[in-house]
């Protein structure tokens, strides 16, 4: 019998085992989570924050037999270590767990930045359900709060923040809002949008000290300007969760590093979801994709393969969809644009609309828009289906809103 053990009980280790368990009748299953909460969905706490659920509604699974009845088992701890010659892990309360295949899905972690301060009572970061029940009874209509971070994540943060009636300022040390998904006019697009709903939106500072004031907190920023608010919440960005693995020969980088199968540098350990940096489409390069699609699929192939079923993945492809106050923003692989490449670009301010296409050669390889929701799917498909788009691509170049013609003309041709 195949033991199976999964480190982390997020979207993908929950995938993972599931997976596995429709490969493998009879293997033994083990998922490992180190929070005192059955599997949930960090990407649902902001829609707790704002009462759209309760925190039945975040568990990935809504059955509280439904691991048992795959059986699955469950296990609460925390890896310390992974011995992979000997084929086991050690747990922090001592306890040696052994393996014969071995997926870490151990996600991602909130950065805490250098700052004086950061530990004080009510500096918060907005990550676990714990952190959420606090932010729920501290935070209400009035209560001064400032944000440090106003990243894709951040922004997510923000917006449960922002319905909670709070006066809330959010200072971004970057130029712009969510700097490494949309380009300059689209970040103070955004920003624009964001004052307009009262929320005060500061770019390029950053905070230096926090320090307590009484019951309130005061916080220096890096202008000299202070304020005094009554909570901060950290959204400064998340890293992988990869100390464990020092010793364990797994090879690391940003993240654990996966080849088109999913397993790391050691036969026998896979990596899937925020901890994995995998091959990026288009470009080649590796990079950590922390979106929860892409987590999903990778967990299938790892799990698929642990199985002994061939499966790979065809690369990690870098988009994201952004729902800031009711405004959405996405952002398409190579948005940046590429040496020697195109581009072109419809702009309405007063809208809040804005499309930019990014071209190499005669294929689209990246876009950011604000607004234009109704072209997602098209972009999505044009660029990760490497369309050739020939003499369409100078009629995008004209006009970039005849992108569903130009898919429906070269797309579908390319498909048959």
């Amino acid at each position: 019998m195949t033991r199976h053990v999964i480190i982390g009980n997020g979207p993908a280790g929950v995938v993972a085992a599931e997976t596995l368990r429709r490969a493998d009748a009879a293997a033994e299953i083990t998922l490992i989570g180190d929070e005192a909460e059955p599997p949930y969905s960090r990407m649902a706490i902001p829609y707790l924050l704002m009462g759209q659920i309760d925190e039945a509604g975040t568990y990935l699974r809504k059955n509280a037999e439904h691991f048992e009845r795959l059986r699955i088992r469950m296990l609460r701890g925390r890896v310390e270590a992974i011995d992979s010659g000997a084929r086991s892990l050690r747990l922090a309360d001592g306890q040696l767990l052994p393996y014969d295949r071995l997926l870490i899905a151990s996600g991602a972690q909130p950065v805490r930045p250098p700052v004086p301060g950061i530990d004080l009572p009510k500096v918060w970061s907005c990550w676990t359900l714990a952190d959420a029940r606090m932010i729920a009874a501290g935070i209400g209509r009035g209560v001064r709060v400032l944000q440090m971070g106003a990243g894709f994540i951040g922004c997510i943060i923000m917006e449960s923040l922002a319905a909670r009636g709070p006066q809330l300022t959010v200072v971004e040390m970057g130029d712009r809002m969510v700097p490494r998904m949309l380009d300059a006019v689209a970040g103070a697009m955004l920003r624009r949008w964001c004052e307009a709903r009262g929320v005060r939106v500061l770019t390029g500072r950053r905070v230096v000290a926090i320090a307590a004031a009484g019951e309130a907190l005061r916080v220096q920023l890096d202008d000299g300007e202070t304020l005094e608010v009554d909570a901060l919440i950290s959204a400064t960005g998340v890293r992988p969760n990869i100390a464990f693995l020092y010793g364990s020969g797994v090879a690391v980088d940003a993240g654990v590093l996966v080849d088109a199968s999913m397993q790391t540098s050691v036969a026998g350990i896979y990596a899937a979801g925020d901890v994995a940096e995998a091959v990026e489409f288009g470009t080649g390069l590796r990079v950590v994709n922390a979106i929860q699609p892409d987590a999903v699929e990778q967990a299938r192939v790892a799990a698929l393969h642990m199985a002994g079923q061939p499966a790979v993945l065809p690369g990690t492809f870098v988009f994201n969809i952004l729902d800031t106050l009711g405004l959405i923003s996405a952002s398409f692989g190579q948005w940046q644009g590429v040496a020697g490449g195109e581009s072109v670009q419809l702009l309405d301010e007063a809208g809040f609309r804005y499309l930019r296409l990014a071209f190499d050669g005669d294929r689209l390889v990246g876009a950011n828009c604000i607004g234009h929701t109704e072209h997602i799917g098209v972009l999505r498909g044009l660029i990760q289906g490497q369309v050739r788009l020939g003499e369409w691509k100078d009629r995008l170049l004209a006009n970039p809103l005849q992108l569903s013609e130009a898919y429906l003309a070269r797309g579908l041709a390319m498909a048959h």
